[in-house]
């Protein structure tokens, strides 16, 4: 019985031999098949290579804030802070003052002395875009808003206001 067992064991030795090796050989077939498909341009590749190549964003792609200007350089927005009001999250802040003829900032009455956005609460919903009566905020395609602090993600005025038309035509901006 001894040399029957023996043959069996060197049987099971040499499945289990044969398993493996057909294993290892579908693993090489599969890994060479995408290689020859990505190669020989059967398929095209679904890999963007990031930032040089950027992926088509939606059209109602919704992300950085901005604060929008008139052609003449006045800023759109007045003050009303329906756009506070409008924000599920309570992330916008907009405290208002009056324009005077010295110190004219924007078309209407008032004008926004500070809007601030707390962008670790924003949900990017894009109501404030909707309650804007004058399109004053606007929410554009740029979604690289990472930074190093907490204090960075709150954007003030200054960094929402986009350049005025009139400074950008000034040479060395």
């Amino acid at each position: 019985m001894g040399f029957l067992s023996g043959v069996k064991d060197s049987a099971d030795k040499i499945k289990d031999s044969a398993d493996g090796a057909k294993a290892i050989a579908t693993g090489f077939a599969i890994t060479f098949r995408h290689y020859a498909e990505q190669q020989l341009k059967l398929k095209p590749s679904l890999t963007i290579q990031y930032p040089e190549e950027r992926r088509e964003q939606y059209p109602r792609t919704r992300w950085r804030h901005a604060l929008t200007r008139y052609e003449n350089g006045l800023e759109k927005c007045i003050g009303c802070s329906l756009c506070a009001g409008a924000c599920p999250a309570r992330c916008i802040n907009v405290v208002a003052a009056d324009n005077t003829d010295e110190n004219r900032v924007s078309p209407g009455e008032r004008y926004a002395s500070t809007y601030e956005i707390n962008m670790l609460r924003c949900i990017f919903c894009g109501y404030c875009q909707d309650a804007c009566p004058t399109g004053a905020i606007v929410l554009r395609k740029d979604f690289e808003l990472a930074s190093y602090t907490r204090a960075d993600n709150l954007y003030t005025k200054e960094m929402l206001l986009e350049p005025s038309l009139s400074s950008l035509a000034e040479p060395g901006k």
